[in-house]
């Protein structure tokens, strides 16, 4: 029975060492998931409710943000996502697309997104209703930038103020237009 009980312990300890625990990392290239649920809080974005097609068919203003989950300006960028969506709400298609499935494919249909990705993460493109690129950017875009492209596209007047981050803890930040 002791002899028993000690195989039991024994197994029970071995388990709980290599028990490795998960780590999310903002500043590596390392895939962690699902970056707008992890690093902006907000798992909603993606899949996009709509596509580029769909929006440009509607005459609606589309706001393509190409990202990778596992780069680390993309993870940086995500709460800026998450701040567009809550600025802009149903004014405009907001479009997170990963670009996994656009690597290395060409396209000439402008309601494809493949036609405008250039191979940088992130990039942000906006497009108003009737098909005119307003702003098409690499990296960190400031908010203002995208603010003020969708402003022009929709008529809306754009937030007034500066937009800051806030971060929480080492993983979630959030970005505030004031």
């Amino acid at each position: 029975m002791t002899a028993l009980l000690i195989r039991f312990i024994a197994m029970v300890l071995s388990l709980v060492v290599m028990v490795v625990p998960a780590q999310a990392i903002r500043e590596t290239d390392s895939y962690d998931g699902n970056i707008f649920a992890l690093y902006a809080g907000n798992g909603s974005l993606v899949p996009p409710a709509v596509t580029l097609a769909d929006s440009q068919q509607a005459g609606r203003t589309s706001v393509i943000v190409y990202y990778l989950d596992d780069s680390r300006t993309s993870k940086a960028f995500s709460p800026s996502v998450s701040e567009l969506q809550r600025l802009w709400g149903n004014n405009v298609d907001l479009l997170p697309l990963t670009t996994d499935a656009l690597q290395g494919r060409t396209n000439s249909d402008r309601t494809d997104p493949a036609h405008y990705w250039h191979g940088i993460v992130p990039q942000v493109v906006v497009i108003d209703g009737n098909g005119q690129v307003l702003l098409d950017e690499n990296g960190q875009v400031p908010l203002e930038q995208i603010n003020g492209a969708i402003s022009q596209a929709t008529g809306i007047p754009a937030p007034q103020g500066q937009s800051m981050s806030l971060s929480f803890n080492e993983l979630n930040t959030e970005v505030i237009s004031r």
